[in-house]
């Protein structure tokens, strides 16, 4: 491992329950992640992705293998790991501000005075472009304002990895975009290691440093890596006519509709196999836990 390399899944398998016996839902993941690296997860549906996440998270143990970060091993949720949703999982009835507030309390209660936290507070909603809407609720903002608050309520828990399970697959292709510029600025100004689920290959190019494409489930595992070697910062306009850009693009399209598949199922017929791609579509991997959002921060 080198100096910088601070989280790494080594070898990591899990199983879920079914009627049927065991579902083997991802074999033999390793990755090394440095510290500072934007990663992005992409693949099929029910290839894993959500999964290898929420090991991450400590809201799911690995069968077999498992998830060190900094030396230690990952055995459940932690304030060094904060998640953001595709639903933004805010309390309907706190403001932006309380539910920020939330989560600083758990983390910082001891560590930071009633002043402090309030600057803190309000420091990570100016940096998501949110203060001017700290007394709002939910119900009266819209959905990439929800995804600004969600993303400042883990923001505030400072955490080293930032752990995001598409968290703009909601929202309009505008929005989105703003919001991926908003990403960006906050990962350059603060360098947190990100990794980050997508189904959008533009927004994957555009985002990482790295692309671990997964492949299609069951025993889904990492089918190839694409280091994205564009200079940042990056400016989505002059991107769109970049050869290099559109390199990576074309590769990642490649493995999706070419490639997806584990090297020795290219090599079996459907019948072979046992499954198709519409029995994956149902895999427990998609399945997405309760709110737990308040499990990640309350530890």
């Amino acid at each position: 491992m080198n100096d910088k390399c601070h989280l790494e899944l080594t070898h990591v398998n899990i199983d879920f329950p079914t009627d049927t016996g065991p579902f083997r839902a991802l074999e033999d993941v390793s990755l090394k992640i440095d510290k500072g690296e934007f990663v992005t997860l992409i693949g099929h549906s029910g290839c894993g992705k959500s999964t290898v996440l929420n090991i991450v998270a400590g809201l799911h143990r690995a069968t077999a293998g498992g998830v060190i970060l900094n030396g230690r091993e990952v055995a459940e949720p932690g304030p060094e790991r904060a998640v953001v949703f595709q639903n933004h999982s805010l309390l309907p009835w706190l403001t932006a501000y309380e539910n920020v507030e939330l989560g600083v309390k758990q983390v910082f209660k001891g560590k930071k005075s009633r002043a402090e936290m309030r600057d803190w507070i309000e420091h990570n909603l100016e940096l998501v472009h949110m203060g001017h809407a700290r007394d709002k609720r939910p119900d009266e903002i819209s959905g990439g304002m929800k995804q600004r608050v969600g993303i400042a309520r883990a923001l505030a828990m400072q955490p080293e990895v930032l752990l995001m399970d598409e968290p703009f697959g909601a929202l309009d292709a505008l929005t989105r975009a703003h919001l991926q510029d908003s990403l960006m600025e906050i990962h350059a100004t603060l360098g947190n290691t990100v990794i980050m689920i997508t189904h959008d290959v533009d927004e994957a190019v555009l985002l990482s440093d790295r692309i671990v494409m997964m492949t299609n489930g069951p025993a889904a595992t990492i089918g190839e890596v694409l280091h994205i070697q564009l200079e940042r910062p990056r400016e989505r306009l002059a991107l769109a006519d970049d050869v290099r850009y559109n390199h990576y693009r074309s590769g990642v399209l490649k493995f999706l509709y070419e490639r997806q598949k584990r090297p020795e199922e290219n090599k079996k017929t459907p019948a072979d196999r046992g499954t198709t791609h519409a029995d994956s579509e149902n895999t427990p991997d998609e399945v997405e836990p309760e709110n737990v959002a308040l499990r990640v921060v309350g530890h």
